[in-house]
Parts: C-alpha cells; structure tokens; sequence
C-alpha cells in the first residue's frame, strides 16, 4: 500500500465513477480497476460493490475511507512542512464553489495565489453550493466557499468574502405575471407558480419572507443550483429567486427581469470554510492569509 493507491481509493470514494476517478488520477479505468483490486487483496477486505451500472462503497470500504483521508492528510502536512522549511511551498490544495463562483468571488482570489505561490497545484471542483460545509466537514475537500448559514457547524473555520442581494425574478416574456406578483395581493401571489431552491440559506430567505407575507406558494420546481433558476424563469415556468451575482453572469439575464418587490429578501453573504485543524496545513494556511491582505 502506498501514497498514491490511497490517493486513487479516495478519488473512487467520492466520485463512485471509475470514468471521472482516472481521469482525476490521470491513469487509465483499466489500471485504477486493477490498483482498487490490489488494495482490496492486501487489506483482505472488499472496498466497493460494483456492477456494469453501479459503485458503492461496501461497510469495509467506508470504515477504510476514515482511515484513508486521515494518512492523506497527515502524509500532505508532512511534505508541506518539510517544503517549508526548504523555503518554498507546493502541493496541492482542493477547493469546492458553485459555477458563479468560481469566476466571481474566487477569481481574484485564485489570480492572487497563483502569483504568490505558484508551486502550489489548485484543485478546483465546482457543483451545488449546498454541499459545500459537508464536503468540508467529510475531507473531501480543503477549502469550499459558500453562503454563510446562521449557524456555523462545530470545528468548522470560516471567513467572509462578500454579499449580493437575492432578487425575485420573472419572465420577460409575461409581464402580467410580473405585474401580479409585484403589486399583487397574498391570494394573488400564491397562485403564481414560483421555482425556488431545493434548499440552503437562499431558500431559507424565502420561506421567511413568504412567511411574512402571508404568502402560500405555488411551487412549480424546487432546483438544486441558482444557475438553472434563471434558465427555467426565462422559459415561462413562473417567478424564482436568485443571488444578484448569479443573475448578472447569466447569459439569460436578458430574458428575465427583476421584480421591484419590497419588503427585500435581503443579502446573500457568501465565504471560505475549511476546518480549523486544516489550517495548521501550510498549504491551506498559505490561501487562508490572502483573506487578510
């Protein structure tokens, strides 16, 4: 067993797909398949259940996942510390952020690292922001930005990079329903159909100020990503909330319009979260000081 069998376990683990885990490991299906069959030989244990459709993880490959990400860790904190005091840093470091993001607030973030340390490698994994902390909280990845939630989970460090306001949201192409909805009785605004987020902090807007407005919704869709809110709000599905930044790097803000509702729905505090143990990896700490400057 060694470094790079661990690193290829992991990389299965979280994506249960040998497809995107070779790519990830740069190697070939037929090769990672043979490596997983080998580390299953030498702990004598199976790791995954697979079949021509699926990948899961057996109850001895998740007892072995604790115990994988804890040496990749520690073998990374090593090697860095040992980097450091040679007087440079590399690596790798993996962050997770939504799409938006990631050409948002993390862009000048990432420019600015690159610069500054440009041996270490930025592994950067895009998907719903709502799995952000968990990620983090699991080991899967170092660094994960998101919206800020009321309450920060134990262990968890966090910092904040920016907001944008939520903004309601309608169809350019039925001003009626833009009309109904923003000058619009409770009765009234409860019969337009809305497309809301699946959940996470936006949605949790939402149903206060629905709340508050003694609005019963129509829920037409509740979508996972704030991305295919604007797509399905520009094809006529109904009324939806979304994050100003996202709508304004969509490339189908011209097709909605944005509803001049009061009272606001307020802003979306969006920052990095990683866990406090991971900043004594020089490495994360490294990303963690550009926070400051």
């Amino acid at each position: 067993m060694n470094i790079k069998s661990l690193k290829q376990f992991l990389s299965l683990a979280e994506s249960l797909h040998f497809g995107r885990a070779s790519d990830d490991c740069n190697i070939s299906v037929s090769a990672l398949s043979r490596n997983i069959r080998h580390l299953e030989e030498e702990l004598g244990a199976t790791l995954f259940h697979r079949d021509n459709r699926t990948v899961r993880l057996t109850r001895e490959g998740e007892r072995f996942l604790a115990y994988a990400r804890e040496t990749s860790q520690q073998w990374t904190q090593i090697q860095n510390e040992l980097h450091e005091q040679s007087g440079q840093l590399s690596g790798e470091v993996s962050i997770y952020c939504s799409v938006t993001a990631s050409y948002s607030f993390l862009y000048e973030l990432l420019n600015r690292f690159r610069q500054i340390y440009p041996g270490i490698e930025i592994k950067l994994h895009t998907g719903d922001p709502e799995h952000a902390i968990t990620r983090i909280q699991s080991g899967s990845e170092d660094i994960a930005m998101a919206a800020t939630p009321e309450r920060l989970p134990a262990g968890v460090e966090f910092s904040p990079v920016g907001d944008t306001p939520l903004l309601f949201i309608a169809p350019l192409s039925q001003q009626e329903m833009a009309n109904n909805f923003t000058i619009g009785s409770s009765e009234l605004r409860s019969a337009i159909p809305m497309i809301l987020p699946e959940s996470g902090v936006a949605r949790e807007h939402v149903n206060s100020w629905l709340r508050d407005q003694q609005v019963q919704p129509t829920i037409y869709a509740q979508v996972t990503g704030n991305e295919a809110i604007v797509t399905m709000v520009s094809l006529g599905f109904g009324v939806g909330v979304v994050p100003k930044i996202v709508l304004d790097n969509s490339p189908l803000a011209s097709q909605v319009q944005v509803l001049d509702i009061n009272p606001k729905l307020g802003d979306y505090a969006v920052g990095l979260f990683t866990q406090q143990k991971a900043l004594k990896n020089p490495l994360i700490s490294a990303f963690w000081s550009l926070l400051s400057k």
